[in-house]
């Protein structure tokens, strides 16, 4: 549709970015803090880890200041689990507790609406040692944490994100990293996780309603459109497979309380449907979430099944992620979209087309958590970082998202990837993501001095003028 006049950005809209504890802090073992998952997985030889990272640990209030100084309206950031209760449950640990108390007091200072991520892929490891999501021990685990956070900074903090892109963890886990030995778990065993995953997160959401009342709290979800390869009847009902069981079987169970017909079928049929215990559906009903939050990079594009294996490919640009599966689609080729560096789709229409459909489906307000563009970034001689290639990449996303808000959709904020530069999970410094760069590479030792790229400027000018000229 194609309209006389846009409408503007709300008034009080959440101008922001997002960053991950485990990517940005560093301090991975500063006072009291217990190893996580992510800590002890194998990791790329030759990229830099998560020992130091950005050390925004140590850095925050340096980092706010600049946050405040780009015009930033909301700042999301994750709580590292295990700072907060180093043995996963039991005694709190007061000098995590005390360190984002001052990263919220000091988003607070400058105005900037602290939204806070409870869990970004970083178990603690001693409740890994002890099954993990495989547990459910580890749904009270979690229970416990949440009531905590809620305890501690409850009063200050209006927006939760209980679980970042559980559908990722699940489908794609060596996305997240790699055990030691490389062995994953089985598919049966990860569906298993994610219906421990979703009590969990139910249980959660229903505390927040009670003991904050006053917050809004959503699940983080890597959601996308999917488009069929062509109008053959085949093609469309594989995208609309994908669609439902990457997307919206996770989405549905925390707004709807249960899971997407077309998903029971599939996990039936192979043999993957979780056990279901008395008490689990009550569980999983109710949870109401206010609002959710999405995480989108790219769309993709199905193509119906052969039937065989040659259904499964390697996304481009990343060996950790496989597409397709026998019997049900195969990725396709699309002549009509952009790629990054990396091989990732560029599809700004698709984030309009992604946001209808959440809107459509499920009619609550959307929180944009993620979304960016990763870009080996220079930096020149004269401490200049020329990324015109993010501001086109921001400035066709947002003119797509005031499409999506002309279009009906109710939007909170946008929060992209990231606010600073990051640790790639695989490919460290190689792929930066943020409006600020962080003078390192892939070995310690450099600066870790803070400079603003070109985006930084742009993107201040943006939020100054409520994206009035997009």
């Amino acid at each position: 549709m194609i309209y006389q006049k846009l409408l503007d950005f709300p008034e009080n809209f959440l101008w922001g970015a997002s960053t991950s504890a485990y990517q940005v802090e560093g301090g991975w073992d500063a006072d009291g803090k217990s190893p996580s998952i992510i800590d002890m997985y194998e990791h790329p030889a030759g990229y830099a880890d998560f020992t130091v990272a950005s050390d925004h640990y140590h850095r925050y209030k340096e980092d706010i200041a600049l946050f405040a100084r780009m015009g930033l309206k909301a700042y999301r950031f994750s709580i590292a689990w295990t700072r907060i209760l180093p043995r996963g449950t039991g005694e709190v640990n007061q000098a995590g507790v005390e360190h984002y108390r001052d990263v919220i007091r000091t988003c607070k200072q400058y105005g900037i609406e602290p939204v806070v991520t409870m869990y970004h892929f970083d178990l603690p490891w001693c409740l890994e040692q002890q099954g993990g999501w495989t547990s459910r021990a580890t749904i009270d685990a979690f229970e416990a944490y949440a009531r905590v956070l809620f305890a501690e900074f409850g009063s200050d903090v209006k927006y939760w994100l209980t679980i970042n892109e559980q559908n990722t963890m699940i489908l794609h886990p060596g996305a997240i990293g790699l055990p030691k030995g490389g062995v994953l778990p089985d598919r049966k065993t990860l569906y298993q996780m994610n219906h421990h995953l979703m009590l969990a997160q139910a249980r959660v959401m229903k505390l927040c309603h009670a003991l904050c009342p006053q917050a809004k709290i959503g699940p983080a979800l890597n959601l996308t459109a999917m488009y069929p390869v062509t109008c053959r009847p085949e093609d469309a009902i594989a995208a609309h497979n994908w669609e439902v069981l990457r997307c919206w079987n996770f989405a549905d169970v925390p707004v709807f309380g249960w899971y997407h017909p077309l998903a029971v079928r599939y996990l039936e049929d192979r043999g993957l449907m979780p056990d279901i215990l008395p008490g689990d559906c009550e569980t999983l009903a109710g949870a109401n979430p206010d609002f959710i939050a999405m995480n989108y990079y790219s769309t993709a594009t199905i193509a119906a099944s052969h039937g065989d294996a040659s259904d499964v490919s390697a996304r481009a640009g990343d060996q950790q992620i496989m597409l397709g599966e026998q019997g049900v689609y195969r990725a396709a080729e699309n002549p009509y979209v952009g790629k990054t560096k990396y091989g990732w789709v560029i599809d700004p229409t698709g984030f309009r087309y992604t946001l209808r459909k959440v809107c459509e489906r499920y009619h609550l307000p959307i929180l944009i958590t993620e979304n960016g563009i990763g870009a080996p970034d220079v930096l020149e001689a004269d401490d200049r970082i020329h990324d015109d290639y993010r501001i086109e990449f921001y400035k066709q996303h947002l003119h797509a998202l005031r499409e999506a808000i002309t279009d009906g959709v109710q939007m909170l904020g946008y929060c992209p990837w990231s606010a600073l530069d990051v640790v790639s999970t695989h490919q460290g410094y190689a792929k930066r993501y943020g409006f600020i760069y962080v003078d390192r590479g892939e070995e310690e030792g450099a600066s870790l001095r803070r400079i603003p790229k070109d985006s930084f400027a742009w993107y201040k000018q943006v939020i100054a003028e409520n994206g009035k000229n997009l």
